[in-house]
């Protein structure tokens, strides 16, 4: 692996970069109300990010296993999707929906990258629980992350936590170093096997990266839908997202995608 450790004049343009995405996310979770578009959500995200001149990060980005490139800005993903859901204009949030949106940016050479996952007016206790639990995840490792733990022992609470609710972390898609560009290495996964044991990851300051827990309310099997994006649980159930930039300094991590005010 090809681990890069930022100065902290860099965790600085990163957080410049975080501080958008996160204006952008919660800007869409007011407008995420019953009959809004997943469409005009796109819309509304394209328009924040070009008035402080970033570039959205995953719009345009090109898949082998799909036909054209990712037409969004956001990724839009509704219950039983798991992450990249294409935002559209012919979807149509309703009542009793949960919304998981990944959003990222790139600012002046420096990446920002988060999600979250909100309700859309009033969600069954369930789904409510499972939104409680991933952002739990998220917590855990911002809670633990420090310089000299190693990443095993992060991972392996997060996947501790998401069992005892009666939940399975997804582990198809996994978390990831970022910088100056969206996907650096090292892939931070949120549970623990072999591959991580063999080669684990050991947390030192400077190292930035992007931790993303996906929990599904059933198993942790997933697919992906005909257009080659679209990533849903096999078993219809539904499924949360919850993700930050972290940066590991010496005191432990810092959040650096937080809102600018």
């Amino acid at each position: 692996m090809a681990i890069t450790l930022r100065s902290a004049r860099e965790i600085e343009m990163l957080r410049k970069a975080g501080a958008v995405v996160a204006d952008v996310l919660l800007k869409l979770q007011e407008m995420a109300k019953p009959g809004v578009t997943t469409g005009e959500m796109d819309k509304l995200s394209i328009e924040m990010a070009r008035s402080v001149g970033a570039a959205t990060l995953f719009k345009g980005v090109e898949s082998p296993y799909a036909r054209r490139p990712f037409p969004g800005a956001i990724c839009a993903s509704v219950n039983d999707q798991v992450v990249h859901g294409i935002p559209s204009p012919k979807v149509r949030l309703n009542d009793g929906d949960i919304l998981s949106v990944d959003f990222g940016v790139k600012l002046d050479g420096y990446c920002g990258d988060s999600a979250v996952t909100m309700p859309i007016g009033n969600v069954s206790d369930e789904k409510q629980k499972l939104m409680d639990v991933t952002r739990r995840l998220l917590d855990i490792a911002i809670e633990k992350a420090a310089p000299g733990i190693k990443w095993s022992e992060i991972a392996g609470d997060m996947a501790a936590c998401a069992k005892k609710a009666g939940f399975a972390v997804v582990e198809d898609f996994v978390g990831h170093g970022i910088g100056t560009e969206m996907h650096e290495d090292p892939k931070v996964p949120n549970f623990v096997n072999r591959e991580l044991l063999r080669d684990d990851i050991l947390l030192r300051e400077g190292l930035v990266l992007a931790v993303e827990p996906m929990v599904n309310a059933g198993g942790k099997a997933v697919r992906v839908l005909r257009d080659g994006w679209t990533v849903v649980t096999k078993d219809k159930k539904c499924s949360a997202h919850f993700e930050h930039t972290i940066a590991i300094v010496k005191s432990g991590c810092e959040v650096l995608t937080l809102p600018s005010k």
